[in-house]
Formats: C-alpha cells, structure tokens, sequence
C-alpha cells in the first residue's frame, strides 16, 4: 500500500514539475505549424506560394479525378503522382479523389514538417487499396459510375461499400503510422537505402502504368491481382488485342504525345517564364468539351468519368467490421507512404536548408490517413509530382497546400458536375506522363554499377520482387537483403568511433607577406562507411568541427608554444616549432586518413561528399589520405569535387606536406 502511494505521490510531483514551458515546446514540436506561421513573412512568400497553390490545384484536380475503377493489376503499389487521377487505381468513384485532395492536405500542414511536401492522393497507396476493395467488393461489370442513388452523395450503394473498404484501409494505416510514432520508429528509416526506395518506387510506377493501358486501349478486362499478376494483365492482352478500341487508343496517343511535348517545353523554358502552361487542365477542358459536342459516350463508347456529387460529405465512421480482413493493406499503405512521402521530406528540408523529424512524420502522415478517413478518403501520402510542382514555381511554405486546398473546395462544390464528359483513356495519359520522372530512375543502375556492384544488385532484385508481387513486398525483400549482405560484409556493425584524433597548427606567409595561422585536424577512419553508420560519421565530424569553430579564435594565445608551432614532424605525434607572432588571419584544415576505410557503399561515399561540400561551405580545406582507388574513383562518378587543387593523397604525410602550401 505504501509503495503504491509513494508511486502516486511521485507522478504527481512529475505533473505538478511540468511548466508551461514545457507544454509551449512539447506544442511547437508536435504541431509545426505554429513554429513557423507566427513568422511567416506574407510580403515576400504570398506571392510565390498564391502561384504555387494555384498550379497545384490545377495539377490536384486533373490528376486525382481518376481514383475511379483503376485497380486491374498486381497487387502492386504506385508510383508517386499527382492527386485526382489517382481516385481510379483505388477502384472507388471518382469524387473521392477530390477529397483526398482536400483533407489530408490540411492535416499535414498542421502535423508536417516539409514545407515544400504535397500530400494527397498517392499512387502507390491508391493501388493498395484497390487490392482491398476488389477483394471484398468485387465489380459486377456494371457501369461504374451510373448514377443509382442510394441517398449517400446521391451514389449507388456498390460504390459506397467499396469507398468504405478504402477508408477503413486508410484509418487501419493511420492507425499503425501513429503506433509507429508512439514507438518512435522513425529513428529505423536509415535501413531504407536509397537504391533500396529507388527500385521499390520504380518497380511500383510500372504497376501503375500496367493498370492504365487498359484505359488507353479502350479495353475491358477483370480485375487482375495476387502473384506475377503484372505478367498475366499483359498475358490477357495480347489474348484480347482484337478489343482494342481504335478511338480511345488514338485520343490516348494524342493526349501522351501533346502532355510530353509541352510539358518539356515547360520545363525547357521554365527560368524564362514565371508561370507554365498547365497543358493537363487545358487538354481535360478541350476533350470533355469535344466529347460532350460528339457525344462519344454514345457514338464511339469511350468511357467516360461520369456523375460527379457536390459538395463536402458529412462524417461517417469507417467500415469497422473490415479491419481484420484489410491488415496486410493496411500495413503497405503505413509502411509505403511513409517511405516515399520521408524520402520527398528530406530531399526538401536538404534542398532549403530545414531540418525534418522522421519520428514525428510518422504521426503527420498517420493523422493524415486516420482522421480523412472520416469523410470518404482513400489513403493519402506525398507524392513526387505535386512536390517537383512546389518546387519549380517557388513555393515557399505550406501555405500554397492550404491555397490549393481553397480552390479545391471550389471545385467540389461548382465545377465538379462538369466532369462527366472527360474521357477515361485522357485521365490515363495524364497518369502515365506524369510517371517519366520515376520510370526515369532507370538511369541509375549506371550510377549504382560504377559505385557498388552490391546495391546494383540490390536494385535489380528489389524491382524485379515488385514486379513480380507487390511494394510492400519488394520493399521488405529489399530491407532484409541489404541487411543480411551488411552482415557478411560488417561483421560487427557498429557506429563509427573517431580515433586517433591529432591537431597541429603552424604558419605560413600569405602573398601580402603577412602571417596567418593554419590549423590542421587529422581524422583516422578505421572503419568501414556504409549506411548503418554514415549518419553517425557525418554527425560526429561536423560535432568536433562546430565545436571547433565556436571554441577556437583566431590569434588568441598566439605566443603560446603549445599551441601555435612550426610543423616538423608528425611520426610520433609530436610537434616541434618555433613562436608565432600575432596572426591576421586563420585557416583550417581536416585531413581524413582513409585507410581502415575498408568499404563501403553508396550512402558512405553520398555522405563523405555532403561533408566534404559542408566543410567547403564552412571554409575548411578538406583533404583525403590513403583512399583506396575504388573509393578515389566512387568519390569522382558520385559527386562534382569542385576544387582546383587535389583533395586525394598517397598518404597523410603527404598530405600534411601539401595543406602547407598557401592555397
């Protein structure tokens, strides 16, 4: 009894410790939104960000409206594209692409860290779902979006199961992504290798331009899933080539070839104009008008998106009685969109200069799926397409997602109902053009083949798992051989340890015959760089080199001999010199002795070029001794080492011998 009092007494005096300084940073940490809006600078980022949230509503809304009955192929996962057209691969009605691109938008914007992150309707997430959905709402061949009112959105009560199946696989992945935060998990990510995400994204953009060609060729064809799945859509159309629809193939080569062209005349004059063209709002207006006026419904039996309801839903809980069938959708939507939305978050806060949480993504993304949920939501994420639009028009925060949200909502409620007449094959142009940039990550099989055969062959067998089954399943096929292959290469991983530390310092003459004081660090890595320990590397060299940096100022102590000496030699670590006269100026140096770098993989050599550009920004002269020809030649492929003297030396005493040299 008394011990249970004492443990009492103990957490109230926890809670009564508790200030409201506390609760103001656990508030700011947990909901950035008011880190950053108290000093959001409406003069200089309105602007940029009005822009961008127009362009992006545009790209929402022609890009979600597809989330309709998109779900034939593999169980397999997306690629990250644009909102609207994404509504089909889920298997569910188009207008719940519109809200998918509303409500998860606002919520990451308030639980989010990446300024520059668009979230909403997700490929790979869609595709998901959509195994859930046919699975237990079967189609029944009927017209999809025929307009048998059920008193809910005025849809028939077919289409509101499947919707509730898809929410319940967005609540059920909301649900695990907050569970994952709670068990702050998201300090794992680093077992996501780059070629890792890479092959699993690339692998998933092909399942998706898989479950559109039905739609190009004017196809129909049953909902096609389970293993090797991809290979038998393909085995089905061949069968049945003689079905192609001559009408909708031709719009649909009409469409891809008018996107591509001028979207890389965008692109091509992009820095000359401040505003694009926004071709896929531009070629939905022109083929729904041309379609309405020919009636190609009727006279050519193009497929069509058909009735699209007005307005906001109200709130409704999702399927429940589903959850235990939908656990392993549920767990590739937590796991996949979280992936793929942290890599477009780091890639962001890296590119502008930020720092992002991946704990606390976690529970933006999971509040992102668990609370939209409640109005007819399919899972949402990041996605690369709407990010790469923020970033090319100039965005600056997430004002432009909540701008765009505002015209979003402006759709759902005027101009939605005159959707009816765009062609589905359109829709599926706009998705597969839209997907070049992840199906364009063929290219770094080169770019892996000349750094690390390993993670080349990490990406093949990672793809060709995605293929063959699905995401999720490629994505742990991918995690769990990297870190088998570590453990045969890293006997004993652990986290990098800096040893033998050494500093000297010295003088030299500058051109104005002046003496200037050069300080110089020598590092010796004695382990291997690879992914399991290359954040920790980087994080404790630039620890000693910022402490450095605020601990030391120039021409303090300058006569002391201890500290200021003439190098001469450096076998046994000592130092031999004469006194130094007060300095004008001061230089340092890191020289990293290279040789128990015994290997490593393209994360290590990513990160030995960061710190090299980190240090170069910070006026520190960086120099590498007794690297290994691999490494010289991985360094010089992998990155621009822009210095017009050399940085890579036999040995550290020649290293030493050229840091000497005024540079």
């Amino acid at each position: 009894m008394a011990g249970a009092e004492r443990r009492r007494s103990t957490v109230w005096g926890k809670i009564r410790a508790v200030r409201c300084e506390d609760v103001k940073e656990w508030c700011v940490r947990r909901l950035p939104i008011l880190e950053w809006v108290p000093i959001y600078d409406w003069k200089e980022n309105l602007v940029p960000d009005a822009v961008s949230g127009m362009m992006l509503a545009i790209q929402q809304v022609t890009q979600d409206e597809q989330t309709r009955g998109a779900g034939y192929l593999a169980s397999g996962q997306s690629q990250p594209t644009p909102g609207l057209a994404f509504a089909a691969l889920s298997s569910v009605h188009p207008v719940f692409g519109l809200y998918g691109s509303f409500f998860p938008v606002i919520i990451y914007a308030i639980f989010g860290m990446g300024r520059h992150v668009a979230t909403g309707t997700f490929a790979l997430t869609s595709l998901i779902s959509a195994n859930a959905v046919e699975r237990l709402v079967p189609s029944t061949g009927t017209n999809f979006t025929a307009n048998n009112n059920s008193g809910v959105l005025g849809l028939s009560e077919f289409e509101m199961q499947r919707i509730g199946v898809a929410a319940a696989v967005s609540f059920l992945g909301g649900i695990i992504q907050v569970a994952m935060f709670m068990l702050h998990l998201g300090h794992a990510t680093f077992l996501l290798t780059e070629p890792v995400i890479s092959a699993m994204t690339t692998g998933a953009a092909t399942h998706v331009v898989t479950s559109q060609v039905k739609y190009l060729l004017g196809m129909k064809m049953p909902y096609i899933s389970g293993p090797l799945g991809f290979f038998h859509i393909y085995a089905y159309i061949f069968e049945n080539i003689r079905s192609v629809q001559l009408e909708a193939l031709l719009l649909s080569l009409l469409s891809v070839v008018v996107l591509v062209l001028v979207k890389e005349l965008n692109e091509k004059f992009q820095r000359n104009i401040k505003i694009v063209l926004p071709i896929d709002l531009v070629l939905i207006i022109a083929t729904s008008t041309a379609c309405c006026y020919a009636d190609m419904e009727y006279v050519y039996g193009l497929e069509v998106v058909g009735h699209i309801p007005q307005g906001l839903p109200p709130p409704k809980l999702p399927a429940m009685n589903v959850l235990s069938e939908v656990v392993t959708e549920a767990f590739g939507v937590a796991l996949v969109g979280y992936v793929a939305s942290l890599a477009l978050a780091q890639s962001s806060a890296k590119r502008f200069k930020y720092t992002v949480d991946d704990n606390q993504e976690f529970l933006a993304h999971g509040l992102s799926n668990v609370i939209p949920s409640f109005f007819f939501c399919i899972p949402s994420a990041a996605a690369m397409g709407r990010t790469a639009l923020l970033y090319s028009t100039g965005a600056r925060t997430q004002v432009a997602c909540l701008i765009s949200c505002a015209l979003v909502l402006v759709v759902i409620y005027t101009i939605g109902a005159m959707l009816y007449w765009l062609p589905m094959c359109v829709l599926a142009s706009i998705i597969v053009v839209g997907l070049k940039g992840m199906l364009m990550q063929f290219r770094d099989l080169k770019k892996y083949w000349n750094v690390d055969k390993i993670d080349w062959s990490i990406w093949v067998t990672t793809y060709m798992f995605t293929i063959c089954f699905a995401a999720n399943v490629g994505l742990l096929y991918g995690v769990v051989c990297t870190i088998v292959i570590v453990i045969f290469r890293f006997p004993r991983a652990k986290t990098l340890n800096l040893k033998n530390m050494k500093e000297v310092e010295y003088k030299y003459k500058t051109e104005e015959n002046c003496e200037s004081l050069k300080q110089v660090k020598i590092v010796t890595v004695s382990n291997p760089l690879v992914f399991l320990n290359a954040r920790k590397f980087h994080a404790d060299l630039m620890k000693i080199i910022q402490k450095d940096g605020t601990s030391s100022q120039a021409c303090e102590d300058v006569n002391k001999c201890e500290q200021n000496t003439l190098l001469c030699s450096f076998s046994n670590g000592s130092c031999h010199g004469e006194s130094l006269q007060p300095c004008q100026s001061e230089q340092r140096v890191l020289i990293l002795d290279c040789s128990g770098l015994n290997f490593f993989d393209y994360t290590g050599v990513s990160m030995l070029l960061q710190i090299y550009m980190d240090c170069k920004n910070r006026h520190i002269e960086v120099l590498l001794a007794c690297c290994k020809a691999s490494l010289i030649k991985a360094m010089q492929y992998g990155g621009n080492l822009e210095s017009e003297n050399p940085i890579f030396f036999e040995s550290v005493s020649s290293a030493i011998d050229a840091s000497q040299i005024p540079r």
